[in-house]
């Protein structure tokens, strides 16, 4: 399908690997130039290249997101090119933490780190898309943002704050010609999930093979109603929609993307 992306510049935060890698890529394909970020100028670089070398068109924004200073020196290597579709996929977790384990400052940096980064970005090319009459901002955001487990409390909340923020911004945005949507992801299947799946397989009884493994993970840690772990290509497919002319009039919805995700 043609998405109209053609012409229009996306930035897509922590893009230097995993999902925020696919989104950039997919968005290329589609006829965007995109912008990879990352903090690390090597593998961000070598999304970059990639992309490029595969016939799209991409460049590299370096900065810690997490801190004004980094927000104004993407800003800054992104000069005046026009951001048309912002995709706040930055994000952190800890899968081992927990309510005992976590302290309020533990609280405090997650949000800054997954709700900072967002807020920051927006409030430096928000409004030149609202200039402009046309744009697009998609939160990456988890399930764990509605469904929350008693495990990484903080991330959850943070999850819900980005589905929140995507609301409110599409309010504030009426009748601008720019959106705002939130994906709220279950599993993700990356190269390091999958091979943290695999070594605790042995010891949880999951089996042997990937298919079996993968079903069983599911099972125990996230079940839902198709079975498996999302890829990162259907997630940036989604998103991609999001981007798109396509996709004008849906605003302010957090979209589930997660197999049927159920609580347990």
């Amino acid at each position: 399908m043609k998405l109209g992306l053609e012409g229009k510049h996306a930035l897509v935060t922590g893009s230097s690997n995993g999902l925020g890698a696919e989104i950039a890529r997919v968005l290329a394909a589609e006829g965007a130039a995109v912008i990879v970020h990352g903090r690390d100028a090597r593998r961000a670089t070598d999304v970059a290249v990639a992309i490029r070398d595969d016939g799209g068109a991409a460049s590299v924004a370096i900065g810690d997101l997490a801190t004004d200073v980094g927000a104004d020196a993407v800003a800054a290597a992104i000069g005046d090119t026009p951001i048309d579709i912002l995709v706040n996929n930055l994000g952190i977790y800890d899968p081992e933490a927990t309510w005992s384990s976590t302290s309020a400052g533990d609280w405090l940096d997650i949000y800054n780190t997954n709700v900072g980064s967002s807020v920051r970005m927006i409030q430096r090319f928000v409004p030149g898309m609202r200039g402009r009459g046309w744009g697009r901002v998609i939160q990456i955001s988890s399930v764990l943002g509605q469904l929350p487990a008693a495990s990484q409390p903080h991330y959850a909340a943070t999850n819900a704050a980005r589905n929140n923020l995507a609301a409110s911004l599409a309010h504030e945005l009426k009748a601008s010609g720019v959106t705002s949507n939130a994906v709220a992801a279950g599993g993700i299947l990356t190269t390091p999930v999958r091979e943290l799946l695999t070594g605790l397989a042995p010891a949880n009884g999951w089996g042997e093979d990937w298919p079996e493994i993968e079903r069983n993970a599911v099972a125990a840690l996230g079940p839902n109603d198709v079975g498996r772990i999302g890829r990162p290509r259907e997630y940036a497919d989604l998103v991609a929609f999001l981007a798109s002319p396509l996709s004008g009039y849906l605003t302010g919805a957090t979209l589930r993307a997660d197999g049927g995700w159920y609580d347990h």
